[in-house]
């Protein structure tokens, strides 16, 4: 199998499996997850993101829960489109990268922490930005039902007890924080180029 069938593939595997989590999420009796209500600068959001701790997607045709160095990349394009591409190591830091590729928009133009991602056309998916901190180095990003999450982090690996604190933020949206895994990074040193 090629590199780039086992892309496609891939992302469709994605795909299905954002669509099992939004339709999954519609019965749920809590209230659905809230996008941050206050205005971010969206060009500022856009770069690397380090993915420091989930609640992961971890299905039989997808999965992500044994991700290893995982970063989310955002860039804005001249008509407001975002390209979303999620790189990670499954299983180990020495495995192949798996790369997803998603597009991306803003939905609720006048805040931007509520856009709508792309796996597939024609279908679209909530993607909320739920925390943001100030200085735009840690966030927590979210689905409708609160069946995944992902914090981000514009470098890792992080602390113990800033990972913690960011474990209870999560908590403080809604989420079960035992369900909360750290994603393994390489220290900063054994880094080099991300996959």
């Amino acid at each position: 199998m090629t590199h780039s069938t086992r892309l496609v593939r891939r992302t469709l595997l994605l795909s299905l499996a954002l669509c099992a989590a939004v339709l999954g999420g519609c019965a749920s009796k809590t209230p659905p997850l809230e996008a941050l209500d206050r205005e971010i600068e969206v060009e500022r959001f856009m770069g690397d993101w380090y993915v420091v701790a989930f609640i992961p997607i971890d299905l039989p045709f997808f999965s992500e829960a044994d991700a290893h160095d995982a970063v989310e990349r955002y860039e804005l394009d001249e008509e407001g489109r975002i390209d979303v591409t999620y790189t990670f190591r499954d299983g180990s830091f020495d495995a192949e990268p798996t790369v997803m590729t998603q597009r991306g928009r803003i939905h609720d133009e006048e805040r931007g922490t509520e856009w709508r991602v792309q796996p597939f056309w024609p279908f679209w998916s909530a993607y909320l930005i739920a925390w943001l901190d100030e200085d735009y180095e840690r966030a927590i990003v979210g689905v409708p039902s609160r069946k995944y999450v992902w914090v981000l982090s514009r470098a890792a690996p992080l602390e113990e007890a800033e990972l913690a604190a960011l474990t209870e933020r999560v908590g403080e949206l809604g989420y079960d924080p035992a369900e909360v895994r750290r994603v393994p990074h390489r220290p900063a040193s054994e880094q080099g180029e991300q996959p």
